[in-house]
């Protein structure tokens, strides 16, 4: 790919510190993978995060980086989506903006590649599978445990039809049952599409007793997933509960290996 073009590897973005820092990682071994720069960028938020607890360096945000490029007479990007499934983050926010800063620059050129789950919810990247495989059995090696496969919740039916997808998938290659549940959902019954959620686990017939293991389907840490994070306190109200004896979550997605391998791909198909 010409080295004219800009490549940024974009997140939703977040207001914890851990998000920035574990995106710009990537970016830095996506950079070395494919020999040529990687930026880190947020869609939102991220920006507002004191750069003390960056490292000293300011996070920055789609926007304000495109335009920090048009003002060096830069006009050619492509968006490398660190988003396991089509959130409306992509599908939705991102068109609408990319057209606000098409009017402040007519002659930009942006390419999109695919999110990570590839070009079907139905059938998804296999390699998510195996690197959810991989944080199980390092998890609970003797598979005793009931495992969820936990994701944040969405508004959007295609992106919980990739969760589902992929647990059935995970069940197939672990040989064990997999429960896909949400941390979360909106009210409504337009998203009860979300439901089980993983505080309503106990209403999963023989899905009690014992240990639950939650198969983190999330990428990065935050205010959600990692250590002190949502999921993890409502693993701890299970256990207060009586629910289970002990709740305990694999590794993110973000540090796995293969995450680089799929991001690689993605960038070549993309044209890269």
């Amino acid at each position: 790919m010409d080295a004219e073009i800009e490549v940024f590897l974009v997140d939703n973005g977040s207001l914890a510190p851990g998000a920035t820092l574990e995106l710009r990682a990537l970016a830095k071994g996506l950079s070395e993978r494919l020999g040529r720069e990687v930026e880190a960028v947020s869609l939102l938020h991220s920006h507002k995060v004191n750069p003390a607890e960056l490292g000293g360096m300011e996070a920055t945000i789609v926007k304000r980086r495109m335009r920090a490029s048009f003002a060096a007479g830069r006009r050619r990007f492509m968006i490398l989506p660190l988003f396991l499934g089509p959130s409306r983050a992509i599908t939705e926010y991102l068109p609408v903006l990319l057209e606000e800063l098409r009017e402040e620059c007519p002659e930009m050129e942006v390419v999109i590649a695919d999110c990570l789950f590839g070009q079907s919810v139905d059938r998804p990247e296999a390699r998510l599978v195996e690197m959810l495989m991989d944080h199980v059995r390092a998890a609970d090696p003797e598979g005793a445990m009931h495992i969820a496969l936990v994701d944040h919740g969405t508004p959007a039916r295609e992106v919980n039809a990739l969760r589902n997808s992929v647990a059935r998938d995970l069940a197939d290659a672990l040989g064990r049952r997999v429960v896909a549940c949400s941390m979360e959902r909106r009210e409504g019954a337009e998203y009860a599409f979300n439901e089980p959620l993983l505080e309503g686990l106990d209403a999963i017939p023989d899905f009690v007793g014992g240990r639950l293991l939650a198969a983190m389907f999330f990428l990065l840490p935050g205010r959600h997933a990692g250590a002190g994070g949502d999921v993890a306190q409502i693993g701890a109200e299970l256990v207060q509960r009586g629910v289970y004896e002990g709740v305990e979550s694999t590794a993110l997605l973000g540090r796995h290996p293969l995450l680089l391998e799929i991001l690689a791909d993605r960038y070549r198909e993309a044209g890269g």
